[in-house]
């Protein structure tokens, strides 16, 4: 007899089991997931695929498939392998880092009449829930080295109706928290940081996602590290609130007072100042497995990433034109997701779109991460007027249409970068001599 390994249906020891996952994956399934992740062409491929699939079938003789595809054991794994490394003890594996975001609103009890400041650049994720439910979104400017949120500008946008203050770690550069904590411990403001670029940053000896009162990272398939495309671990520091951030990952199921006749209840959870109802937000099992292993070598991951950095700076300094990325120090380590780009037009004898323009021209993707959050339709359409928003951010509106983009720092090879140096250096010279 076997155990039941799903909760909704755990009878104990049975002779007649009920089956937690419906239909199984078999070998042939498990060889196209295989085609998948290790794509190819060619004769030479197509014979290793056989000999593969033909030890799969052997092995799918002998073997069991597992009892549980959602939420279970290697999602556990996964956050214990996160709380090890981030120096925590409530990571939550959601389904990705905006439904983390969601959970810290719901718990803020956001809603129309509300204030949320966010900084004027950053991924529309950041936003959506605030706008969603009519809350009032203030954009702080941004500092100009960073491109993160000016503590100084969100001191000036603090009002009586601030609920929410939302710093982001852009290209995983740690945005300046002591002076936002500060501000939002006097006016009894929550802080959710926004760290989907930033796993494994350091601020002042701690790591990023762990100061705040809430915070989110990301997995998406083009961070540092994923969870098979998609997933995010969402972090708190609210006393008492990590068993709730869990059941608020799944529709509130709670198991301590079940209702008659039945395994559980559904119960409301705790926000600031009034529970709120949960949805659902469950990770899968082999995303929790992925997770795992890539959290593994997150630290050898940003190393790479780190000196791919150093050489593009020790190259771009032989243009004083060229403002390269600030590679951090003793307080500040980023997780260099991003390599910011930045350059004085006056001196570079044109701005940063004709500098875009020519490296799009020599093979170098470069994108600017992100619009400022005015000037996108799902803002202006709720009501915000971006040209008066856009006279309260200045540097947002000088640094994104005159002076940085970013430059990936991944998967490329030693060449690779020396073409992307030089194809810079040649670019600004070009600039520089009019052409």
């Amino acid at each position: 007899m076997k155990k039941a390994t799903d909760f909704r249906y755990n009878t104990g020891e049975t002779k007649v089991p009920w089956a937690a996952v419906g239909e199984n994956y078999n070998a042939s399934d498990l060889m196209e997931i295989i085609r998948f992740l290790m794509q190819g062409k060619g004769e030479e491929y197509e014979q290793a695929c056989q000999a593969v699939y033909e030890q799969v079938k052997k092995l799918d003789a002998v073997s069991t498939p597992p009892g549980k595809l959602t939420t279970g054991a290697q999602v556990e794994a996964a956050e214990e392998a996160c709380n090890k490394y981030l120096g925590t003890s409530s990571s939550t594996f959601v389904t990705n880092a905006t439904s983390g975001f969601e959970i810290a609103y719901k718990y803020a009890n956001l809603k129309e009449g509300d204030e949320v400041i966010v900084p004027a650049i950053t991924f529309v994720a950041t936003m959506a829930y605030p706008l969603a439910v009519g809350a009032k979104l203030v954009f702080a400017d941004v500092d100009p080295v960073t491109i993160n949120m000016n503590p100084a500008d969100v001191a000036r946008k603090i009002t009586p109706n601030t609920k929410m203050i939302v710093p982001v770690h852009i290209g995983g550069y740690p945005v300046d928290l002591d002076p936002i904590m500060e501000l939002a411990r006097k006016h009894n403001i929550l802080v959710l940081e926004d760290a989907a670029h930033a796993f494994g940053a350091m601020y002042k000896g701690k790591k990023v996602g762990t100061i705040g009162d809430f915070a989110a990272f990301s997995f998406h398939e083009v961070k540092n590290i994923t969870s098979f495309g998609e997933g995010g671990i969402a972090t708190t520091n609210i006393p008492g609130f990590e068993s709730d951030m869990k059941r608020a990952r799944f529709l509130g199921l709670d198991f301590s007072a079940p209702i008659k006749n039945w395994l559980y209840n559904i119960t409301p959870i705790p926000g600031k100042e009034k529970p709120f109802v949960a949805l659902n937000y469950s990770p899968t099992e082999i995303q929790g497995l992925g997770l795992k292993l890539q959290v593994a070598r997150n630290e050898e991951i940003i190393a790479k990433r780190r000196a791919s950095a150093e050489y593009l700076n020790s190259r771009l300094a032989e243009n004083d034109a060229i403002i390269p990325q600030d590679l951090g120090n003793e307080d500040i380590k980023p997780t260099f997701h991003l390599y910011l780009l930045q350059i004085d037009p006056d001196k570079a004898g044109g701005d940063i779109q004709l500098l875009k323009k020519k490296l799009e021209e020599k093979g170098v993707t470069n994108i600017p991460h992100f619009g400022p959050l005015y000037r996108f339709k799902v803002v202006s359409d709720m009501g915000y007027d971006a040209d008066e928003i856009a006279k309260t951010c200045p540097v947002c509106e000088e640094v994104f249409y005159r002076r940085f983009t970013h430059l990936p720092l991944y998967g490329l090879t030693d060449e690779q970068l020396e073409f992307m140096a030089d194809a810079i250096l040649e670019s600004v010279a070009e600039m520089q001599q009019g052409k």
